[in-house]
């Protein structure tokens, strides 16, 4: 397997536990997840959680890199996006 294909395996691995991370140690999630679902964090944590752990792991794979990278960007824009109209008062 080529470096560049090892570090991003490697970067798919940190993303799946940095997921699995929201639901064993929420607290470490907590204020960074308030700025964008202020309204329910609890719930957010958890979908975001969830959302990187598949993410995460799909990128990891060689077979479903791709799906994965979709995944990350669609990922980065629901984010984005809450993150936006939080902060104008929607």
């Amino acid at each position: 397997m080529p470096e560049s294909n090892r570090l991003v395996t490697l970067a798919g691995v940190g993303l799946a536990a940095t997921g699995i991370a929201h639901f064993a140690v929420p607290d470490a999630f907590r204020g960074i997840t308030e700025a964008a679902f202020p309204d329910d964090t609890e719930t957010a944590l958890k979908i975001n959680g969830g959302l990187e752990t598949a993410i995460g792991a799909a990128i990891a794979v060689p077979q479903t890199r791709k799906i994965g990278f979709v995944g990350l960007g669609l990922y980065g824009a629901y984010l984005a996006v809450n993150l936006v109209k939080v902060r104008s008062g929607n």
